[in-house]
C-alpha cells in the first residue's frame, strides 16, 4: 500500500529540510536500520534529520499525501522495535531537537525538545534543587521522546510513577501536517479528553512529539542503599510484597539473579563479594530529606528481610559507592546482550505473584533448554527475561521458542498482568499483543488510529497495525 520513494521525493525533501539534512549514503541507512532490540534491521529509503517544528510538519504533510511511510527515530535505545523503518520509507530522526528550552522553578516545570537526553534533563534539573523521577537504565543514552513513546519507567519508578505521571503538555506534529498543543501547563486539568496521555506510550503511531512539558519535584536530600542477598529467587521476592505490606515505600527495589549479577561484573571487569551460597538480590533504596527517618526504614527492611532468609545485607555509604552499585545494575541489560543473541521479554504482574512468575519461567526454562538472565523492577512487579540463543539452531530458536515465551505471558495475564511495562510492544510483540489482547481494544485502537493517522503512515507494523 505504501509508495516507493522517488528521485522527485527526494528533492521535494531537499526543499523542505535543505539538501545537507537528507541521507542516502549507506552508512546513515545502516545506523538508522536498527535500534537495540535483537538483531533486527530495516532499511529505511531515506534519513531526515529536520531542524525544527516546521521541517517536520512539511515533511510529515508530503508523506501522508503520497502515503509513504514515516518512521521517528530518536536516541535508538528501543527494546522492542518502536524505532525500525519496517516499512521502509522516511526515518524522521530528531537528534537535532536536543534543547531544554527552560526549567521553570517557580512553577517546577521543563519545556524540553524530544531529542534531550534523560540524563541531562535530570542534571540540570538536580543543578537548580529539582527532581525528574523517571530514569530507564539507558537515562544516559535514551531520549525524552522515546521515553514519552514507551511511558518509560526505571527503577525509581516504584515511588515516582513512570512518564506518563510527569507529562503536562505535549506538542504534536499530526499526520497531516497540522501543529496541536495536546493539553495545558497545569497540574490539573478536566477539560474534556485527555489527549495528552493518549500520546503517551502510543509509540509514534498517532503523532510525532515535537515539545513536552514535564513536571518537576523537589529534589530528595538524601538516600540509603542496601542490597539483600538470598538463596533462591523465591525468598527474595515474597520480601517485596512484605517490604510495602509493612508501609514502607521504597525509592527504588531491583531484583537480580546471581547470572545477571555475574554478568554485568564480568562485562565491567569490577568484582563483588557475596556469600558464595547466594543465587537472588535485592537492590533496595529510600530516599527524603530526614536521614534518621531513612535509618529508621532501613532498619525495619532489614528486620524484614533477615527473618525472611536473608543471607547478608550490605549498605553503601559513600557516593562512590553508590554509583558503582547502580552502574552494576543499570548495566545489566547491555552486559547480556553483549555478544549474545537474545528475546527479551517485558514481563509486568502485580509483585506479590512474583515468586509463583519466576516458579512458572523456571519451569519453561527447563522444558525448553534454554538460559535466561533475569533482572528488574520487582518493586512494580516488572521483570525483565533476557531469553539466550546460545547453541540452539535457528529453526529450534525461531520456532520452539516462541511457544516459551508465549507460556510466560499467558501465565502473566493468569496472575492479572500483562507483556509490557515499559519497553512498548513495538513490532517485536506485535503477535502476542494481537492474541492477549481482547479484540474490542484492538478494535477502538483501530478507530483512534484512523481518526487521526487515516492512511497509516506514521509509525506502520507497531503495536496492534498489520
Amino acid at each position: 500500500m505504501y509508495k516507493k520513494i522517488i528521485e522527485t521525493d527526494i528533492e521535494i525533501f531537499k526543499s523542505l529540510v535543505g539538501e545537507e539534512n537528507v541521507y542516502l549514503d549507506a552508512e546513515t541507512l545502516e545506523i538508522n536500520s536498527k535500534d537495540y532490540t535483537e538483531n533486527l534491521s530495516f532499511m529505511p529509503e531515506v534519513v531526515i534529520i529536520p531542524a525544527n517544528v516546521s521541517e517536520i510538519s512539511g515533511v510529515v504533510k508530503y508523506c501522508n499525501l503520497n502515503l509513504i511511510p514515516v518512521t521517528t527515530r530518536g536516541a535508538g535505545t528501543g527494546l522492542s522495535g518502536g524505532a525500525l523503518p519496517v516499512m521502509g520509507g522516511v526515518v524522521l530522526n530528531l537528534k537535532e531537537l536536543n534543547h531544554i528550552i527552560q526549567i521553570d522553578e517557580q512553577n517546577l516545570q521543563a519545556i524540553v525538545e524530544p531529542g534531550v537526553i534523560n540524563e541531562d534533563l535530570q542534571n540540570a534539573a538536580k543543578a537548580k534543587n529539582l527532581f525528574y523521577p523517571p530514569d530507564p537504565a539507558s537515562k544516559g543514552s535514551c531520549s525524552l521522546g522515546g521515553n514519552i513513546a514507551h511511558s518509560s519507567g526505571g527503577p525509581k519508578a516504584v515511588k515516582y510513577g513512570t512518564t506518563k505521571d510527569y507529562v503536562l503538555n505535549l506538542e504534536v506534529v499530526l499526520a497531516n501536517g497540522d501543529i496541536i498543543n495536546t493539553g495545558a501547563n497545569v497540574l490539573k486539568n478536566s477539560t474534556g479528553y485527555n489527549i495528552t496521555q493518549l500520546m503517551v506510550g502510543s509509540e509514534g503511531t498517532l503523532g510525532i512529539v515535537t515539545k513536552i512539558v514535564l513536571k518537576l519535584i523537589p529534589l530528595p536530600r538524601f538516600d540509603y542503599l542496601m542490597l539483600a542477598c538470598f538463596e533462591n529467587n523465591i525468598d527474595a521476592c515474597k520480601n517485596v510484597a512484605m517490604l510495602f505490606q509493612a508501609g514502607l515505600t521504597p525509592s527504588a527495589c531491583e531484583f537480580i539473579t546471581v547470572r545477571a549479577l555475574q554478568t554485568s561484573l564480568s562485562f565491567l571487569g569490577k568484582t563483588f563479594e557475596y556469600p558464595p551460597q547466594s543465587k537472588a538480590f535485592l537492590l533496595i533504596e529510600f530516599d527524603g530529606n530526614h536521614l534518621n527517618t531513612l535509618e529508621e526504614e532501613a532498619l525495619q527492611a532489614s528486620e524484614i528481610l533477615y527473618a525472611s532468609n536473608c543471607l547478608e545485607i550490605y549498605t553503601f555509604d559513600s557516593a562512590d559507592q553508590k554509583e558503582n552499585i547502580w552502574k552494576i545494575r543499570r548495566s545489566i541489560g547491555e552486559a547480556a546482550k553483549h555478544g549474545n543473541v537474545y528475546k527479551e521479554e517485558d514481563t509486568v504482574i502485580p509483585r506479590f505473584y512474583l515468586p509463583e512468575l519466576l516458579s512458572e519461567i523456571d519451569r519453561i526454562e527447563k522444558e525448553y533448554n534454554f538460559r535466561t538472565i533475569i533482572y528488574g523492577h520487582a518493586g512494580d512487579g516488572n521483570l525483565h527475561i533476557n531469553i539466550l540463543k546460545d547453541d540452539l539452531d535457528n529453526d529450534y530458536w525461531q520456532h520452539k521458542i516462541p511457544e516459551a515465551i508465549n507460556q510466560i505471558f499467558a501465565k502473566c495475564f493468569e496472575l492479572g498482568g500483562t507483556i509490557s511495562g515499559e519497553h512498548g510492544i513495538g513490532h517485536v510483540q506485535r503477535p502476542y499483543f494481537h492474541k492477549f489482547m481482547d479484540p474490542k481494544i484492538i478494535e477502538i485502537y483501530k478507530s483512534i488510529k484512523k481518526s487521526l493517522d487515516p492512511n497509516l503512515v506514521l509509525n506502520p507494523s507497531k503495536i496492534w497495525i498489520v
